[in-house]
């Protein structure tokens, strides 16, 4: 590209223009952002965090520990259960009417 096409376009692009362009830009990614991340649920819930999600006491969570329905994990004194292991255990109960 020679010197007169290059002023030449640097004649039709206005500062504006690249600042219209940039804030363009910036929304469509954004935009895409939003679209393809998705929240990152845990893996591991503590004790409270289960109880919440089953909707049970401490009593219920820690006979469900006790029978052996619900494995647990336990870290120092930190109990914790597997998500998946929480959802296969609803559905191995799942009443039928």
């Amino acid at each position: 590209m020679n010197t007169e096409n290059k002023k030449l376009l640097l004649d039709l692009i206005t500062t504006d223009d690249l600042r219209q362009f940039r804030k363009s830009l910036l929304s469509d990614i954004e935009q895409i952002l939003k679209e393809n991340i998705k929240p990152k649920t845990k893996t591991w819930l503590k004790s409270n965090e289960a109880k919440a999600l089953l909707e049970v006491s401490n009593g219920t969570l820690q006979n469900l520990r006790n029978n052996g329905t619900l494995p647990f994990t336990k870290v120092g004194g930190v109990i914790y259960y597997n998500r998946d292991d929480i959802q296969k255990m609803l559905l191995e109960n799942k009443q039928s009417y």
